[in-house]
Protein backbone atom coordinates (compact mmCIF):
# COMPACT_ATOMS: atom_id res chain seq x y z
CA UNK A 1 0.00 0.00 0.00
CA UNK A 2 3.03 2.67 0.51
CA UNK A 3 3.83 1.66 -3.18
CA UNK A 4 0.49 3.25 -4.31
CA UNK A 5 0.30 6.28 -1.59
CA UNK A 6 3.93 7.03 -2.54
CA UNK A 7 3.22 7.48 -5.87
CA UNK A 8 0.09 8.59 -5.86
CA UNK A 9 1.33 11.48 -4.00
CA UNK A 10 4.79 11.84 -5.86
CA UNK A 11 2.69 12.12 -9.77
CA UNK A 12 0.22 14.38 -8.15
CA UNK A 13 2.54 17.02 -7.04
CA UNK A 14 5.39 16.23 -10.19
CA UNK A 15 2.48 17.27 -12.37
CA UNK A 16 1.40 20.42 -10.60
CA UNK A 17 2.18 23.01 -13.11
CA UNK A 18 4.25 20.98 -15.43
CA UNK A 19 4.25 20.75 -19.38
CA UNK A 20 2.04 18.33 -19.13
CA UNK A 21 -1.10 20.59 -17.18
CA UNK A 22 -0.73 23.18 -19.71
CA UNK A 23 -0.47 20.91 -22.87
CA UNK A 24 -3.83 19.82 -21.48
CA UNK A 25 -5.37 23.43 -21.21
CA UNK A 26 -4.15 23.94 -24.66
CA UNK A 27 -5.88 21.23 -25.87
CA UNK A 28 -8.99 21.19 -23.62
CA UNK A 29 -9.09 24.76 -24.78
CA UNK A 30 -8.27 23.89 -28.51
CA UNK A 31 -10.93 21.01 -28.92
CA UNK A 32 -13.63 21.67 -26.13
CA UNK A 33 -14.44 18.25 -25.92
CA UNK A 34 -14.12 17.28 -22.81
CA UNK A 35 -15.17 13.91 -22.83
CA UNK A 36 -12.42 12.82 -25.17
CA UNK A 37 -9.73 15.39 -23.43
CA UNK A 38 -9.91 13.22 -20.32
CA UNK A 39 -10.86 9.70 -21.79
CA UNK A 40 -7.01 10.47 -23.59
CA UNK A 41 -5.35 11.37 -20.53
CA UNK A 42 -6.66 8.26 -18.68
CA UNK A 43 -4.96 6.40 -21.47
CA UNK A 44 -1.77 7.97 -21.64
CA UNK A 45 -1.43 7.97 -17.93
CA UNK A 46 -2.41 4.17 -17.33
CA UNK A 47 0.04 3.13 -20.49
CA UNK A 48 3.05 5.50 -19.27
CA UNK A 49 2.45 4.10 -15.24
CA UNK A 50 1.88 0.21 -16.66
CA UNK A 51 5.58 1.15 -18.80
CA UNK A 52 7.07 2.05 -15.70
CA UNK A 53 5.64 -0.33 -13.82
CA UNK A 54 6.46 -3.00 -15.67
CA UNK A 55 10.48 -2.04 -16.40
CA UNK A 56 10.54 -1.79 -12.34
CA UNK A 57 9.40 -5.00 -11.88
CA UNK A 58 11.94 -6.28 -14.56
CA UNK A 59 15.29 -4.47 -12.78
CA UNK A 60 14.06 -4.58 -9.27
CA UNK A 61 14.94 -8.36 -9.29
CA UNK A 62 18.20 -7.72 -10.41
CA UNK A 63 19.42 -5.39 -7.67
CA UNK A 64 20.70 -5.85 -3.79
CA UNK A 65 18.55 -4.03 -1.07
CA UNK A 66 20.57 -0.91 -1.35
CA UNK A 67 21.03 -0.40 -5.29
CA UNK A 68 17.46 -0.40 -5.04
CA UNK A 69 17.02 2.01 -2.52
CA UNK A 70 19.46 3.72 -4.30
CA UNK A 71 17.44 3.35 -7.50
CA UNK A 72 14.48 5.09 -5.93
CA UNK A 73 16.54 7.44 -3.84
CA UNK A 74 17.73 8.96 -7.60
CA UNK A 75 13.93 9.05 -8.96
CA UNK A 76 12.61 11.20 -5.82
CA UNK A 77 15.81 13.45 -6.50
CA UNK A 78 15.30 13.71 -9.87
CA UNK A 79 11.38 14.56 -9.42
CA UNK A 80 12.57 16.93 -6.82
CA UNK A 81 14.94 18.53 -8.88
CA UNK A 82 12.67 18.82 -11.74
CA UNK A 83 10.03 20.74 -9.82
CA UNK A 84 12.42 23.53 -9.59
CA UNK A 85 12.49 24.46 -13.14
CA UNK A 86 9.88 26.17 -14.33
CA UNK A 87 7.22 24.54 -17.08
CA UNK A 88 7.90 25.79 -20.71
CA UNK A 89 4.77 25.91 -22.74
CA UNK A 90 4.86 22.90 -24.76
CA UNK A 91 4.16 22.07 -28.55
CA UNK A 92 0.21 22.56 -28.16
CA UNK A 93 0.13 19.94 -31.25
CA UNK A 94 -1.58 22.14 -33.87
CA UNK A 95 -0.13 20.75 -36.98
CA UNK A 96 -1.47 17.36 -35.55
CA UNK A 97 -5.11 16.19 -37.02
CA UNK A 98 -6.01 13.02 -35.50
CA UNK A 99 -9.22 14.90 -33.06
CA UNK A 100 -9.16 15.53 -29.69
CA UNK A 101 -8.94 11.53 -27.75
CA UNK A 102 -5.48 10.56 -30.26
CA UNK A 103 -4.05 13.98 -30.11
CA UNK A 104 -4.23 14.06 -25.91
CA UNK A 105 -3.33 10.35 -25.62
CA UNK A 106 -0.39 10.21 -27.89
CA UNK A 107 1.16 14.02 -27.37
CA UNK A 108 0.51 13.14 -23.39
CA UNK A 109 2.15 9.49 -24.01
CA UNK A 110 4.97 10.99 -25.83
CA UNK A 111 5.67 14.29 -23.75
CA UNK A 112 5.42 12.15 -20.08
CA UNK A 113 7.97 9.97 -21.74
CA UNK A 114 11.19 9.88 -19.44
CA UNK A 115 9.64 12.76 -17.07
CA UNK A 116 10.15 12.79 -13.46
CA UNK A 117 6.67 11.25 -12.67
CA UNK A 118 7.32 8.27 -14.62
CA UNK A 119 10.61 7.94 -13.40
CA UNK A 120 9.56 7.97 -9.71
CA UNK A 121 6.58 5.35 -10.63
CA UNK A 122 9.95 3.45 -11.99
CA UNK A 123 12.00 3.66 -8.57
CA UNK A 124 9.06 2.96 -6.63
CA UNK A 125 8.27 -0.53 -8.84
CA UNK A 126 11.63 -1.01 -8.32
CA UNK A 127 12.08 -0.63 -4.59
CA UNK A 128 9.20 -2.27 -4.02
CA UNK A 129 7.78 -5.47 -4.06
CA UNK A 130 4.28 -4.05 -5.58
CA UNK A 131 5.45 -2.69 -8.79
CA UNK A 132 2.02 -3.19 -9.84
CA UNK A 133 0.65 -0.66 -6.97
CA UNK A 134 3.40 1.94 -7.93
CA UNK A 135 1.63 1.85 -11.25
CA UNK A 136 -1.71 2.26 -10.39
CA UNK A 137 -1.08 5.22 -7.64
CA UNK A 138 0.76 6.75 -10.30
CA UNK A 139 -1.94 6.24 -13.01
CA UNK A 140 -4.22 8.02 -10.60
CA UNK A 141 -2.20 10.86 -9.39
CA UNK A 142 -1.60 11.82 -13.22
CA UNK A 143 -5.24 11.81 -13.74
CA UNK A 144 -6.10 13.54 -10.03
CA UNK A 145 -3.08 16.42 -11.80
CA UNK A 146 -4.43 16.70 -14.78
CA UNK A 147 -8.37 16.32 -15.36
CA UNK A 148 -9.49 19.31 -13.16
CA UNK A 149 -7.13 21.10 -15.80
CA UNK A 150 -9.85 19.70 -18.36
CA UNK A 151 -12.20 21.10 -16.01
CA UNK A 152 -11.75 24.13 -14.62
CA UNK A 153 -9.43 25.53 -17.59
CA UNK A 154 -7.65 28.77 -16.61
CA UNK A 155 -9.37 29.41 -13.52
CA UNK A 156 -7.84 26.03 -11.54
CA UNK A 157 -4.01 27.25 -12.59
CA UNK A 158 -4.59 30.34 -12.15
CA UNK A 159 -6.42 29.70 -8.41
CA UNK A 160 -3.93 27.80 -7.14
CA UNK A 161 0.12 29.46 -5.86
CA UNK A 162 1.59 26.39 -8.27
CA UNK A 163 5.45 28.13 -8.04
CA UNK A 164 5.19 28.02 -4.13
CA UNK A 165 3.41 24.24 -4.43
CA UNK A 166 6.33 23.79 -6.80
CA UNK A 167 9.11 24.53 -4.50
CA UNK A 168 7.96 23.52 -1.61
CA UNK A 169 7.44 19.89 -3.00
CA UNK A 170 10.85 20.28 -4.71
CA UNK A 171 12.37 20.64 -1.25
CA UNK A 172 10.30 17.61 0.60
CA UNK A 173 11.45 15.28 -2.37
CA UNK A 174 15.14 16.79 -2.38
CA UNK A 175 15.66 15.94 1.81
CA UNK A 176 13.87 12.66 0.73
CA UNK A 177 15.95 11.34 -1.63
CA UNK A 178 18.82 12.68 0.05
CA UNK A 179 18.07 11.07 3.33
CA UNK A 180 16.90 7.86 1.67
CA UNK A 181 20.35 8.28 -0.82
CA UNK A 182 22.65 8.57 2.18
CA UNK A 183 20.92 5.96 4.08
CA UNK A 184 21.28 3.46 0.69
CA UNK A 185 25.12 3.92 0.50
CA UNK A 186 25.26 3.71 4.53
CA UNK A 187 26.27 6.92 5.70
CA UNK A 188 22.96 7.37 7.73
Amino acid sequence: MDALLIALLGCLLGEMGGKSQLLVLALATRYNRNGAIIVGIVLAAIANAALSALAGAWIGPMLGPDARLLFMALSILFLGAGLFWPARQPDVLSGWRLGAFFTTAIGLFILSFGEGPQFLILGIATRTADPWLAGIGGAIGVIAALVPVVLGRDHLLAALPLRAVRWGGGVVMLITGALMGLSAVGLL
